[in-house]
């Protein structure tokens, strides 16, 4: 039976506090080899967290294994023996390998070894010497032969120079430039073998007689050039003999042949600096066409005669050509600064496409570009850098500019100023009711479609600065076409007579908004394409510096400007049937028949404006912007008129509901249902639903108190000694039962802490006054929010109240206290007072 551990492990096994580190474990069982014979014995096993237990039932697996207790004892005592003889052994041989005379010995050994190295180590130091004293000669002998060789073979080249110097010498007597080209290209390469042997003397004389020699050879060479240059009958120079010149001058260096190109240049173009002076008549900015012509001619000269003597390497044309274009460069410079104020564009230009073509001729002719045919012809000393003629003019590009800038004032000036003609007049004189209206004004079809065409004029002359100029005069004439023609003839008063006075709203002032809308669209759009496209063709150091996002900008507000006109008109149209609302006596009306007469005129007018404008917007978002701001400016005016109309009375209320759904319909109606949102709805839907609590409030009657006061908590759900006010108002109710109902509605509410202080009737003005139209934003006194812009006036204040902050004029009571979670009645010592009063004169 196999061991339990639960009564040998505690009294066995212990935590010793000397266990051994695992690295010096497995150091132990290496150097022992206990894992050699595949499973190692438990006992053999060297570890610190050794188990009795373990072991123990491995020998006695179960209770039949107890009959073996003593041949095991016997087993582990045969073991322990062995064990210790073998330790008694390891201690012997310990003991022996401690014994001081052995380390003694092997001191000794060691030193011997020692001693042995050094001997040899002196030995081979010997035998080295030894070495080098007899390859000593045999080094002698190997530096002699090295030396005769250089000298055998120096004296050997120097032979072979001084044959070619006097063949050279032979040969330019007679003027044999073909063989000269051989025998002065091997004089050079020999010589140069021997510079660093110029102090010897007959080396010094000789290099100085190279240099000589190659003196005399330039000279010489310039003077047949001269000779065939001139065409001299007396002494004529065949073109063959000037072209193996040449190649005598191409083993001169690189330098003398630049010197002599450079010299044929000058006398090719001698002539036409003495013709083409600035000072000159042929010299002047009308003749360019004339030098042009005349370097034509040279060139052509030059390939048929006096060029075909040159190496085709040498490419003297480009020399030649980029010499000319260097001369007149500098000639066009002084002579466009002479001109001055006196430069006209066309001029200008003439001469600058005169220059191009030129330009782009040569460029087709060399088959390189002009700008890689400048850098490969500049020299390498050169101050700076060769440019092309085009550059000259590019400082007086100015004029350019101005004159689009003239051309541009006049495009549009007929269009600007107080005398102007609209362009929407333009339209509106020619367009019939029946014709397809016009969606953008000509004008700015016409501005960009210039925009394009003077952009690609200007990119292809310059690209840099010209271009950068041109950039910022298109901004110029972007702010003055948004600000002088689009929003300036909103400004202007209509000249068109409107057409039905029932209405009282202009449809061509709906179509011009439209138009406008579309327009205003169409320049920001376009505007950004051409941003870009102006980026795309400019240099790179100007690309950052582009942008019309400003511009842009102008158009969006023109946009907002031409909804507002669209608001104006909405307003007038529904302004009749608004005023007859505000008119209507609701105290004299004893029932509820259907809707009022108002409604339909009113619901016929919102309908009208809007099939008016919806096919003539383009962008459906100016649509979607204009019916959500018609709808709250609709409805601000009809709580307007609702108040002014006022005594409402129960009846007169439950009349309004009635006529509020017809309303609501028709707004929820007129977008469509390409148009319509779900933000939409949900607005038109959360303001009529705070209309329709307020009139709920009034149709409730006021008998029992309690209950109208009960079901305005519900409805409203605030405790506002004002705005309960308000509603007694709106409904009528005499000034004697106002103060009754009033103090039931504090005795109530006090007891309600869980009404809030406000509610969306604290803004509402119990006295609207004359409603102004929506050209004037946030002028209407009838806002329920002070400050909301006109399309939210009124029914911005319908939202939910403020938990915090200041309560509006409108409210008698402060804001709750989140931290007592008290609410105060009364909000100053006057309303106290009076309430006091009030309570004290009741009957008993």
């Amino acid at each position: 039976m196999a061991a339990e551990p639960s009564r040998l492990s505690a009294p066995v096994f212990r935590l010793r506090e000397d266990e051994l580190p695992p690295e010096l474990i497995l150091s132990i069982e290496r150097i022992l080899d206990l894992h050699a014979k595949g499973e190692p014995d438990p006992l053999s096993r060297l570890t610190n967290d050794f188990n009795p237990i373990g072991v123990l039932n491995d020998y006695f697996p179960d209770e039949a294994a107890l009959g073996q207790l003593e041949a095991v004892q016997s087993r582990l005592a045969e073991d322990e023996r062995m064990l210790q003889g073998e330790i008694d052994s390891l201690r012997e041989e310990l003991r022996k390998d401690q014994d001081p005379s052995r380390m003694q010995l092997i001191q000794e050994m060691i030193s011997d070894l020692l001693g042995q190295m050094s001997r040899i180590r002196e030995k081979a130091t010997e035998s080295e010497a030894v070495v080098r004293n007899i390859t000593k000669e045999i080094q002698v002998l190997d530096l002699a032969k090295k030396n005769l060789i250089l000298s055998m073979t120096t004296l050997k080249r120097l032979q072979m120079l001084v044959n070619a110097l006097g063949q050279l010498e032979d040969q330019i007597k007679e003027r044999k430039y073909h063989d000269i080209v051989q025998s002065l290209a091997a004089v050079k390469q020999i010589g140069a073998s021997f510079k660093p042997y110029t102090s010897v003397r007959r080396i010094s004389e000789l290099w100085r007689r190279i240099q000589e020699i190659q003196v005399e050879l330039r000279s010489m060479i310039d003077a047949d050039w001269d000779k065939f240059y001139m065409q001299d009958p007396a002494k004529p120079i065949k073109p063959s003999v000037v072209t193996d010149a040449c190649l005598v001058i191409d083993v001169l260096g690189p330098e003398i042949r630049t010197q002599f190109v450079e010299r044929y240049v000058a006398l090719e173009l001698k002539e036409y600096r003495r013709i083409f002076r600035a000072t000159d008549e042929a010299g002047q900015l009308d003749n360019l066409s004339r030098r042009f012509a005349w370097f034509r001619r040279l060139l052509q000269t030059h390939e048929t005669e006096q060029g075909r003597v040159f190496p085709a390497d040498w490419k003297v044309g480009w020399f030649l050509t980029a010499k000319f274009i260097e001369i007149t460069r500098d000639d066009m410079t002084a002579l466009l600064s002479k001109a001055g104020s006196k430069l006209t564009v066309k001029q200008l230009l003439d001469t600058l496409q005169e220059t191009m073509e030129f330009e782009a001729s040569i460029t087709r002719r060399f088959g390189t570009s002009l700008r890689e045919l400048l850098k490969a012809t500049t020299p390498s000393n050169a101050t700076r850098p060769l440019k092309p003629i085009t550059s000259a003019f590019e400082p007086h590009m100015g004029v350019y500019i101005d004159a689009q800038d003239k051309v541009l004032s006049d495009m549009l000036a007929q269009y600007r100023g107080p005398k102007s003609r609209s362009s929407l007049e333009v339209t509106s004189s020619t367009e019939d009711d029946e014709a397809t209206p016009v969606l953008v004004l000509p004008s700015s079809t016409e501005l960009f479609y210039f925009y394009a065409r003077t952009l690609e004029q200007c990119a292809k002359l310059f690209t840099g600065q010209p271009l950068f100029d041109l950039c910022n005069l298109f901004k110029k004439w972007l702010k003055i076409y948004a600000e002088e023609v689009l929003v300036a003839s909103m400004k202007k008063p209509s000249t068109i007579g409107r057409k039905s006075m029932d209405a009282r709203y202009d449809v061509n002032e709906l179509k011009n908004a439209c138009t406008l809308i579309n327009t205003a669209d169409y320049c920001q759009t376009t505007a950004l394409e051409l941003e870009e496209n102006i980026r795309d063709k400019c240099d790179e150091a100007y690309k950052e510096k582009i942008t019309l996002q400003d511009e842009r900008d102008l158009f969006v507000s023109a946009i907002s400007a031409a909804i507002l006109i669209m608001l104006r008109e909405l307003d007038s149209a529904c302004d009749p049937a608004l005023s007859t609302l505000s008119r209507t006596a609701w105290a004299t009306v004893k029932h509820v028949s259907g809707q009022s007469a108002y409604v339909e005129p009113l619901v016929k007018a919102i309908e009208e404006v809007a099939e008016t404008v919806k096919p003539l917007v383009e962008q459906k978002k100016y649509l979607r912007n204009f019916f959500d701001k018609a709808a709250n400016a609709i409805l601000a005016k009809f709580t307007n008129a609702l108040v002014k109309s006022r005594p409402l009375m129960e009846i007169g209320a439950e009349q309004l509901l009635i006529d509020l759904q017809a309303i609501k319909a028709c707004l929820l109606k007129i977008p469509g249902e390409a148009l319509i949102t779900s933000n939409y709805t949900k607005s038109v839907t959360k303001h009529t639903t705070r209309l329709e609590a307020l009139l709920k409030v009034i149709v409730t009657p006021v008998d029992p108190a309690e209950g109208f006061i009960l079901n305005y908590t519900l409805v409203i759900g605030d405790a506002s000694f004002s705005n309960f006010q308000k509603i007694l108002d709106l409904k009528g109710t005499p000034k004697a039962e106002q103060n009754d109902l009033l103090d039931s509605f504090l005795t109530v509410t006090s007891t309600k802490t869980e009404l809030e202080s406000t509610s969306f009737l604290s803004s509402l003005d119990m006295d609207p006054g004359q409603v102004s139209t929506l050209t004037s934003p946030g002028s209407s006194r009838a806002s329920l929010l002070p400050g909301s812009s006109a399309g939210e006036s009124i029914l911005a204040a319908l939202s939910s109240p403020p938990l915090t902050g200041a309560p509006s004029s409108g409210s008698d009571t402060p804001p709750r206290q989140d931290q007592s979670g008290r609410r105060e009645v009364f909000s100053d010592f006057k309303r106290f007072v009076s309430f006091g009063l009030r309570r004290e004169t009741l009957p008993p």
